[in-house]
């Protein structure tokens, strides 16, 4: 295992207060866009989240008004226009590898998105486990707009699933903005709130999660994820093993004899 409380990326912010994470892209002024660097730091600070015994939530936070606005275009979108396939191959490898990060990371992961949320923002977003919006919330795939295919980072697979796929495909297709009412509408968010309360409502949100049975909710998400490719008998097999071992962690036996002290259970995560 390892702690994550002092970790120091360079590419975006991160803090650590009371096990919940939360992390800010850089470049406010240019509505938080994602660079090479940032992609492969995202990448590599989910995967050493998967072991960390010191985060147990992670808040991935708007800044300045907004919350990302895609691949760079000075750094990223100019450069690709140059490179070969073998070079390209790499970038839209290593970008579905931070998607992947955040699949197998074991912590719940909740997006509060404000504003500009676009291209490879959406794609974070759409990547979470929960995500929270403001009404000024303006989400869109808009990859076909760049002359791309709307299949970028797992979009086709987990988007339909999320939304549906008529709606997915309107969206992949069109590259249009998802209104913060229809993505709440459609179940893409969560919840809205009111800007002011956007933040408080996503730490009060983490909170929770962090309070409870933290190594029953990394099953939960390991689970909701695995199922996906699973037939319904593989799945009830996979969930009554993945229980089986839940019954073994010492925050069963504190939520039991909590019962019996007509007490609420304090989880410690074991």
């Amino acid at each position: 295992m390892s702690e994550m409380a002092n970790h120091s990326p360079t590419h975006f912010d991160w803090q650590v207060d009371a096990r919940i994470a939360t992390i800010r892209l850089h470049g406010a002024d240019r509505k938080n866009p994602l660079t090479f660097d940032s992609y492969a730091e995202l990448r590599d600070t989910f995967r050493t989240l998967a072991y960390a015994d010191d985060v147990d939530v992670v808040i991935f936070a708007s800044n300045g008004g907004n919350f990302c606005s895609g691949g760079d275009v000075h750094d990223i979108i100019g450069p690709l226009v140059d490179m070969d396939m073998k070079q390209l191959l790499a970038f839209t490898r290593m970008t579905g590898d931070l998607i992947k990060a955040m699949i197998s990371c074991s912590k719940p992961i909740i997006t509060a998105v404000d504003g500009v949320c676009v291209g490879a923002g959406a794609i974070i977003a759409m990547a979470s486990d929960l995500r929270l919006a403001t009404p000024d919330a303006k989400c869109a795939f808009l990859f076909t707009r760049v002359g791309l295919a709307g299949c970028d980072m797992g979009a086709c697979a987990m988007l339909p699933r999320i939304i549906g796929q008529g709606r997915a495909a309107e969206l992949l297709y069109t590259g249009r903005a998802m209104s913060a009412d229809e993505g709440h509408a459609w179940g893409f968010w969560n919840a809205v709130h009111p800007p002011d309360a956007l933040e408080a409502e996503a730490q009060k949100l983490a909170t929770r999660l962090a309070s409870g049975p933290t190594f029953a909710h990394g099953i939960t998400k390991t689970q909701l994820n695995q199922e996906w490719n699973m037939g319904l008998e593989q799945a009830i097999e996979a969930e009554a093993q993945a229980q089986a071992i839940c019954m073994q962690t010492a925050d069963f036996g504190r939520a039991y004899n909590a019962f019996l002290d007509k007490q609420k259970p304090v989880f410690e995560g074991d």
